[in-house]
Order: structure tokens, then sequence, then C-alpha cells
């Protein structure tokens, strides 16, 4: 990627980097000066700066490829039946299958995101989804359920670079104020998933069998790669990385070094022993330091480090916490309610599939207006004068954060009593509009807090999602045998408020954490 040909920028601590191009070689000039946020910093080729249709464009080619992700995690649910008898397969073994799906989903975002900071947005995309459909195809094909499970490892690997880069997209090229909205609108694709691919899988499976919905997965994933390849324009800038800041200020350093080890060896400059002696050197100072262009590599960056960052502050871990819980609740409702319908309600998989489309609508409407709303309380402060901090974005969750677990509970009780499918629904829906409604503000609030480490606390965003769904997937079923749907879901709506708890908390100390975080890595990097 070409350097920013802006007059001047900053990293985020003390350094102003001007960047000139010659015909030989880009340098970048170090002077001395204040601290600007580095989210601004200038870069050619603005991505905020695009217009309203590429910007949205782009918005639809991260939604549409996060929705086909979010598929992949479900589709096969309609099919278990014809995939046990025909590969052969236990019960266990296609348990297995769902399980390592979302635990991967969530866990390998971890090295896309490091790749991304080096090689950029498209890049990632671009190798992933190609793997994505490598594994659909394989699993299509499979002819044993050691193969299926193993490729469909490799499926989730592919499908989850843009389920969590697609965020760290959007906070390239959307500003603070209306990443609400965007992020809202964003998430209803990743949350369609769940509720339509019961209903395709269903008919899929009915056409073609159990292969169908993987072809299907495969096709589709051509048609994301495609736009990826031809269409998509990046909108990485790493002048606004942290990460490639940090090795700037480390190569800048080591530069620093060599040319006062080489004037000292001439004789130009007497060895200095403390600060003392340098004070009272009367040499003249050389400014600014010119050092060439860096151009990063998968050594110069090492995910464990940015990811102890993000993880080390507070209001990070209770966010994360929050979010992975959320996210969790949803893959387990799915699932579980799936399980009542066939057993309880003796529907087919169509039918079973028109009836979680409630909970599906119920989170698009919860994600829309949640965003909305978000976007709205902020724009509110900012227009009396108020002092704008990403914590005033949670405080729109106040009233879904009470009535999210209720409605959990009322669900819990509804579907323990059979009572009649329209009941159902309503409580499907009342519990996805609740629980998307509080969880947009969240993935907008992470964007907002972590400025230039985006992507990495997305990647952890999607490691804690793959890890507790994967938790309560294997934990619900027993559970749900063991006592009802009533108690389960009351055990689970009581954890949905210990989520919202975390929330709340965040809500009123994160902004004295950041500043106690901000303030100690200043600290250690003087």
């Amino acid at each position: 990627m070409e350097p920013a040909k802006a007059d001047s920028a900053t990293t985020s601590s003390n350094m102003d980097l001007e960047t000139k191009s010659s015909e030989d070689a880009a340098t970048i000039i170090v002077h001395e000066s204040p601290a600007i946020d580095i989210e601004h910093m200038p870069v050619a080729d603005d991505p905020r700066k695009w217009s309203n249709f590429r910007k949205n464009f782009v918005l639809f080619q991260i939604s549409f490829g996060t929705m086909i992700a979010g598929l992949a995690a479900t589709i096969q649910t309609p099919a278990v039946g014809q995939m046990e008898a025909e590969l052969p397969a236990t019960a266990a073994q296609i348990s297995l299958s769902l399980s390592l799906f979302v635990l991967l989903q969530g866990g390998v975002p971890l090295f896309w995101s490091a790749i991304s900071e080096v090689k950029g947005r498209r890049f990632v995309y671009i190798v992933s989804m190609a793997i994505y459909i490598v594994g659909s195809t394989v699993v299509a094909t499979s002819k044993n359920i050691q193969i299926l499970i193993g490729f469909r490892c490799l499926q989730a690997a592919g499908s989850s670079a843009v389920m969590s880069i697609g965020a760290a997209t959007l906070a390239d090229i959307y500003d603070p104020v209306e990443r609400g909205t965007k992020m809202g609108i964003y998430y209803i694709a990743p949350l369609l998933g769940p509720s339509i691919g019961s209903i395709l899988g269903g008919g899929l499976t009915t056409a073609f069998t159990w292969r169908g919905p993987f072809w299907f997965l495969t096709i589709m994933g051509g048609v994301v790669f495609m736009s990826f390849l031809l269409f998509f324009r990046e909108t990485f800038r790493h002048e606004r990385s942290l990460t490639y800041q940090n090795v700037l200020k480390a190569r800048l350093r080591e530069s620093k070094a060599k040319d006062s080890f080489a004037e000292e060896k001439a004789g130009r400059v007497p060895p200095a022993h403390d600060e003392n002696d340098l004070e009272k050197h009367e040499s003249p100072i050389v400014a600014p330091t010119v050092v060439p262009d860096i151009k990063l590599g998968l050594t110069d960056v090492n995910p464990l480090k940015p990811m102890a960052v993000v993880l080390s502050r507070k209001y990070n871990f209770f966010m994360l916490s929050a979010s992975g819980l959320y996210y969790a609740f949803a893959f387990v409702l799915v699932y579980t309610t799936s399980r009542s319908l066939d057993t309880h309600y003796h529907l087919n998989p169509l039918k079973i599939g028109f009836v979680l489309v409630a909970y599906g609508v119920g989170t698009i409407f919860g994600s829309v207006l949640g965003g909305r709303w978000s976007d709205y309380q902020l724009s509110a402060i900012k227009s009396k004068g108020g002092s704008v901090t990403p914590e005033m974005r949670l405080k729109s969750t106040v009233h879904g954060l009470v009535i999210f677990p209720l409605c959990v509970v009322g669900y819990a009780w509804v579907i323990q009593e059979r009572v009649n499918v329209a009941g159902v629904c309503a409580m499907l829906f009342a519990c996805g509009f609740t629980s998307i409604f509080v969880y947009t503000s969240i993935l907008a609030y992470m964007v907002d807090s972590n400025v230039g480490r985006s992507s990495t606390a997305f990647a952890l965003n999607s490691f804690f999602k793959g890890t507790l769904a994967f938790i309560f997937e294997e934990v619900a079923v027993p559970m749900q045998d063991g006592l009802g749907d009533g108690w389960m879901y009351t055990i689970i709506a009581f954890i949905m408020g210990i989520s919202g708890l975390c929330t709340a908390v965040v809500m009123f100390k994160g902004e004295q954490w950041r500043k106690e975080a901000e303030e100690k890595q200043l600290a250690s990097a003087d």
C-alpha cells in the first residue's frame, strides 16, 4: 500500500509524520508534536470521504458475505436425518460438526485480523473466501463423516474472516457518529443466517438431498469471492493502524540509535553517560529525522501482543464477555427451539424454519432501530455541546438491558407450556428485537473505544462468541433434556442478566478505565 501523500500526520503518541514521495523512494519526516487522534490522520484516498454510493456498496458487499457465512452454520440442520443415514454418522458426530464449525468460526479470525493489518482487508477477503469455496465443495461431495467434519472446519475457517473483519471495514469508512446505524444494518445479515437457514436447508434438502444445501453454499461463496475480487476497493490505511504506527516507532528508534552511534564513532558527538551530560553538550541537534518508508511483513506482526493489549483493558473484557453471551444465546435459541418444535409440536423442517423467521424479523427491527437510536443519542449530546465519549452510546441500551432477560423468561414458559405456535412466534420476535437492540450498540462501542485496534477487537469478539456458543451448545441439549425448556431458558435468562450487568458497569466505569489505560500506555511509551 502506498503511503499517504499528506502534509502531516501523527501517531497516537507524540510523533508527527510527514510523508513525501519521490521517484526513488518514499520517505517519512518525523517531527515532535502534540498527539492527535489516530483515527483522523490524513491519508491518501480517504475512505471516509468516498461517495455515499461507494460506501454503501462496500456495506452491501460485506453484509452479503457475512450472511452466507451465517447460513453455513445452520443450513445443514434439516438435513441431519439424511446425513446420519447416508454417510453413515451418529447424532454425536453430526453435533460435533456443528460445534466445531462455530468454535473455529470464532477462533480463526484472530489470525485473519493480524494478516489484515499487513496485507489489507481485500487480500483477506479474497483468500478466505477461496478457502471457504474449497471447504464447501468437498463437504458437498463427502463420502464419510470424517471427511465432512474435517472440511466443515476448513469451511468455518474461510467463512470467519468476513464476519470479523467486516466490522473493522465499517470503522475504516464511517465516522463514529454514523457507525451505530451502519453497524445495525450490517449485523442484520449474520442474524438472518440462523433464521432463514432452516427454510433454505429444508427446501434444498427436499429437492436435492442433503448435499443440496452445501452446493448452494459453494455457489454463493463463488458469488461473494468474485464480488471482492472484481469490485471491492481497499479500505484499510496503515496510517490509522496502531500496529503500523508501533512498528514505525520501533524502526525510528533503531534508526536514531544507529545515527547517534555513527556520529559518536566519527568523533562528532562525545560519549554521553547520563542525561546531565547530554544537557550540557551543545552540539547541534539534527532534525528532522528521515527514514525510508516501511513495508510491513507478517514477521512484523505478533497477533498475541495487540490481543493482550485489548484484553488487558477492563472495559474490553467486560464488553467482549457481554457480546459473546448475546451471540451464544442467539445460536442456542435457534438450535434448541428447532428440537422442541420437532419433538413437541411435530412440525416438519420447513415449518420449523418459518417459525424461526419470527426471531429473524425481530433481530432485523432491533438491529436497525437499535443502531439508529444509538446514533440519535450521540448526535443529541453533540448538538448540545456535550462531551461525546464511547460510553455515551451504551446509555441507549438501558431499556433493552432490563427488558431482554424478562423476554427470555417469558419465552421459557411459553415454549414449556406448549402454547399455540403463534405465542411462540411472538416471544421469539420479542427476544430477537430486545437482544439485538442492545447488541448493535455493544458492537459500535467496541469500535469507538478501540481506535486503531478495531480489527483486533473484533477478532477477539469472534473468539469470545465462538467459544461461548460452543460451550452453550454442548450443555444446552443435556439441560433441555434434563430440565425442560422452562428451567433451561430461565437459567439462560439469568446469564443474560449478568451480561447486562457487564454492559452497565462499563457504561459507568468505562471512561475512567479507558483514561487510566491510555495514561499507562503513554507512560510506558516514554
